[in-house]
C-alpha cells in the first residue's frame, strides 16, 4: 500500500476506536436523570459572577429572579469590577422584575494567583453561606434558565445523590458562523469528556459545565472549592474533578431549557471564546500541543484529503479508507446537529470546522508564548506556576 493508504487506514482505524470505545461521546441523550419531588425543598443560593454584563444581564437575570421553586432561595450576583454598570442595572431589574431576592457582592481586584471567576465565586460563595443553604447553583450571567430550572435540578440531586449536577447550557446558534462553531464545540467537549463515561459510579473522569452548577454546599466545604482551584483557567472541569476527588458524585448531561444568551456574530469572537483556554487545556505542554495538533490532522482533516488524493491518483485503498472514515466522522457528528436543530448537511463541514479548531489551538499557545496568556474581559492569566502562591 502506498503512504497515503496506510495513513488513511490509520485514521479510519482512530474512528472506529472513537466509535465503540471513547464512551459513546456521540450520543446526546444524557439529560437530567429520574427525579422526584423531595418531601422538604431544601435552601439554594444562586451565586451569579458578573463582569461587564450589561448587554446580557436583562436577558438572564430576570430568569433568575422568576425561579418557581418551592423552598427558600437567593440570588447572590457578584459585581466583578463592572465598568458598564453592571451592579446598578442589576438592581433595577429586580426591582422592576420582582421575584427572588438579590443580593448584590463587591469583592474588588482579586488577590495574586486568582482567576477573576473563581475570585468573584468566592466571594459569592461566602455570601451564600451565611444562611447555610444546602445547595449553590453556580450560574454564569449570559445563562437564561426555564422558570422550572432550579426545581429540576434540586429534585435530580437530592433523588440521585449527587453532590454536583451540570448541565451544558445550550449555546447561541443564530450567525452563520454560530452555525459551523458551537455545535463542534460541544462535540469536542463530549468527546474529550464522554458524559457517560462522567455518570458512571467510580469513573475517574470529571468534567462540569460551567454555566450551570448545582454544587452541594458541605461537598464545597469538604473539596476546598474554589480556593483549592483558585489558579484554574477552566475552571469548571478543575470543579468537577476536585468535587470526585473530595468523594463525591457528580453528574453532566446537555440541557433542555438552559440557554446561553451571549451572541457570537463573528468568527473573531468566536476565536477568542476558543483560544483563550485551548493552550491551558493542554496544561501549557510544547509535546501536547504538538499531539494535539497530529491527532486533530490524522482524524478529522486526513479522511477528506485521502479521499480527494485517492481518486485523483486512482489509490483505491487511500480514497476507500478515507470516504469510510469521513462517513462515520459524518454519522458521529449528526446527533449533536440534531439536538442544535440544524440542518444535517452541515456534518459535512466538520474537516473545515476541525482545522479551524486546530488554528485556534495553536494561535493560543502562540499567544501564551507571547506572555499574554489566557485573557478574559481586560484580564490576563500566566500558567498556574508563574501565577501566584500554588
Amino acid at each position: 500500500m502506498s503512504a497515503l493508504a496506510w495513513i488513511a487506514v490509520g485514521s479510519l482505524t482512530a474512528w472506529g476506536w472513537l466509535l465503540l470505545s471513547q464512551g459513546f461521546f456521540w450520543r446526546t441523550d444524557q439529560r437530567l436523570p429520574h427525579r422526584e419531588s423531595p418531601a422538604d425543598w431544601p435552601d439554594v443560593a444562586v451565586v451569579v459572577p458578573a463582569r461587564d454584563e450589561a448587554e446580557v444581564l436583562p436577558l438572564s437575570l430576570p430568569t433568575l429572579l422568576a425561579q418557581d421553586y418551592p423552598g427558600r432561595a437567593e440570588v447572590v450576583l457578584v459585581d466583578d469590577n463592572s465598568s458598564d454598570g453592571t451592579g446598578e442595572l442589576a438592581r433595577s431589574l429586580a426591582a422592576r422584575h420582582g421575584g427572588l431576592p438579590l443580593r448584590l457582592v463587591t469583592p474588588g481586584e482579586p488577590e495574586p494567583g486568582w482567576t477573576g471567576k473563581l475570585w468573584a465565586l468566592r466571594h459569592g460563595i461566602a455570601a451564600a453561606r451565611e444562611r447555610a443553604p444546602e445547595f449553590l447553583l453556580l450560574t454564569d450571567a449570559d445563562i437564561a434558565h426555564a422558570p422550572d430550572s432550579l426545581r429540576e435540578l434540586v429534585a435530580a440531586a437530592r433523588t440521585g445523590g449527587f453532590d454536583l449536577v451540570s448541565q451544558m447550557a445550550r449555546l447561541r446558534v443564530a450567525s452563520g458562523w454560530e452555525r459551523l462553531v458551537v455545535p463542534a464545540f460541544v462535540y469536542f467537549f463530549s468527546q474529550l469528556y464522554p458524559f457517560r463515561r462522567i455518570n458512571r459510579n467510580g469513573s475517574r473522569t470529571a468534567a462540569a459545565a460551567g454555566g450551570c452548577v448545582l454544587l452541594r454546599t458541605q461537598t464545597a466545604a469538604r473539596a476546598g472549592v474554589p480556593d483549592s482551584i483558585r489558579q484554574a483557567v477552566i475552571d469548571d472541569v478543575s470543579l468537577a474533578r476536585a468535587v470526585r476527588d473530595a468523594g463525591g458524585r457528580i453528574w453532566l448531561g446537555l440541557a433542555e431549557r438552559v440557554d446561553s444568551v451571549r451572541p457570537y456574530p463573528r468568527l473573531a469572537d468566536l476565536w477568542r471564546m476558543v483560544s483563550r483556554s485551548a493552550y491551558a487545556q493542554l496544561r501549557h505542554s510544547p509535546p501536547v500541543l504538538v499531539a494535539t495538533v497530529a491527532g486533530l490532522a490524522l482524524v478529522y482533516l486526513v479522511p477528506p484529503t485521502a479521499l480527494a488524493a485517492g481518486l485523483c491518483t486512482r489509490d483505491a485503498v487511500a480514497a476507500s479508507a478515507g470516504a469510510a472514515a469521513w462517513a462515520v466522522m459524518t454519522g458521529t457528528y449528526l446527533p449533536m446537529l440534531r439536538y442544535y436543530r440544524q440542518p444535517p448537511l452541515l456534518a459535512l463541514t466538520l474537516p473545515f470546522t476541525a482545522a479551524l479548531y486546530l488554528l485556534m489551538t495553536v494561535d493560543s499557545a502562540v499567544q501564551h508564548l507571547r506572555g499574554r496568556g489566557a485573557a478574559w474581559k481586560g484580564r490576563t492569566y500566566a500558567r498556574p506556576e508563574v501565577a501566584g502562591d500554588a
